[in-house]
């Protein structure tokens, strides 16, 4: 199997995602233009202070949104399987690395648990939506990427984000995206609630009108 081009960035891509990215590094520039020419994928991988993650996302151009005269172009990617990297390799201007499939590996839940798990985590959504004032398009509660669908409408920690993506299990990522979306709903409820408090001095009452 030839290797995969890589792409670190400071960003974590999920399988079903569709990510707008601005490219304007030569290297990048190259490595789009062969996945354009020869319609081949490319993998996303967590990039940070701690260095490159083991575990991404294959990725496919859905879009080339937008193309500069100096090489520079915009393009809307859709995330695709997950992958392990095994080894990084070189010989290119861009990263390559060989990468082994990551899927899950536990056996169906119960019914019931799947379908409790998917219950909670779409009631949080649009909680975590009402609360924010932004409307949120639910993700079918019978798809089997589920997990990621909701998780990819939320604006998660970096770290949040890869510890789903490394997640094994489809019930595990539920469990944990409603744990995440909880969190979130918390916060945004806090924060609202100073917001009023602060257009009313502190105070959760208005005093009475006068004539």
């Amino acid at each position: 199997m030839p290797d995969l081009g890589l792409f670190p960035l400071r960003l974590v891509a999920f399988p079903g995602e569709r990510l707008p990215l601005h490219i304007f590094e030569p290297r990048y520039r190259e490595l789009m233009s062969e996945c354009l020419e020869r319609d081949q994928e490319f993998g996303i991988l967590l990039a940070d202070d701690d260095g490159i993650r083991d575990v991404g996302t294959r990725a496919a151009i859905a879009e080339v949104l937008e193309q500069l005269p100096d090489g520079r172009l915009t393009i809307l990617v859709e995330g695709r399987e997950r992958f392990r990297l095994s080894e990084l390799t070189t010989g290119r201007s861009f990263h390559t690395g060989v990468v082994t499939p990551f899927v899950d590996d536990d056996t169906p839940a119960a019914p019931a648990a799947d379908a409790d798990a998917a219950a909670e985590a779409l009631r949080l959504l649009q909680a975590l939506a009402v609360a924010a004032g932004v409307a949120v398009e639910l993700p079918q509660p019978d798809s089997p990427t589920l997990s990621f669908e909701v998780a990819a409408r939320v604006e998660l920690a970096l770290a949040d984000e890869q510890e789903l993506l490394e997640l094994q299990s489809e019930n595990r990522r539920l469990t944990r995206v409603a744990e995440l979306l909880g969190e979130a709903l918390e916060r945004t409820r806090f924060e609202r609630e100073v917001q009023e408090r602060a257009t009313t001095n502190g105070k959760l009452l208005h005093p009475p009108s006068h004539p």
